[in-house]
């Protein structure tokens, strides 16, 4: 009798262990989602808050896909912005300049895609500590953001010169689509290191 009671505990007790892990996972798929609709939404807004400046228009874009990457993780983060590249490509107009598919033959697509791999790099470094400092969110921010500029200029460079048929020099290129817009871009590295060293920790403590 008392080894039956046993079991019937035991088996209980396995049961409400499993019921509330399902419940934990559930509450956390949800909270990722709602998390990354949240930053394609912060993203697309981010392109239209901008500052204009030749050839590469200055944008909160990489401040939104920088945070999305601190806050969700490297691949959460990543996922954020890929959405929000489908849905520019799919027609919806959240591109600085529109959408459609068109859109991959602008110039300025690369830094686009620039900001996926770039938000996946930072989340990864940023994210290797549990409450990580400002040199570590600093370094990840920064990694990110030459990620993004990398993409950017090669894709420049090779649209210009295979499609558009108008090749720019390296110096050209390095000048407007570089010295020109980063500048801009240290400050959001820094102020998103702040934002992520106050967020990060109640982002974990609602998951």
């Amino acid at each position: 009798m008392r080894k039956t009671l046993r079991r019937e505990t035991i088996i209980n007790m396995i049961k409400t262990n499993q019921g509330i892990r399902e419940q934990g996972i559930k509450r956390n798929e949800t909270k990722n989602m709602i998390l990354c609709a949240m930053f394609v939404t912060l993203i697309a807004v981010g392109a239209f808050i901008k500052i204009p400046i030749p050839v590469v228009p200055f944008t909160l874009q990489y401040l939104f896909t920088m945070l999305a990457g601190l806050l969700l993780g490297g691949k959460l983060g990543a996922l954020a912005v890929c959405v929000y590249i489908l849905l520019g490509l799919a027609g919806v107009p959240v591109f600085a300049q529109g959408g459609g598919i068109g859109y991959i033959f602008q110039p300025s697509f690369g830094y686009i895609i620039g900001f996926a791999a770039g938000a996946y790099v930072t989340g990864v470094i940023a994210n290797g500590k549990a409450n990580p400092g400002y040199p570590r969110l600093l370094a990840a921010n920064f990694i990110g953001l030459g990620i993004v500029y990398l993409f950017g200029m090669v894709y420049y460079y090779m649209i210009s010169k295979f499609y558009l048929g108008t090749p720019i020099g390296f110096w050209p290129l390095f000048l407007y689509c570089f010295l020109l817009a980063v500048p801009g871009d240290i400050v959001l590295c820094i102020f998103g290191a702040v934002l992520g060293k106050r967020m990060i920790p109640v982002c974990q403590k609602i998951g």
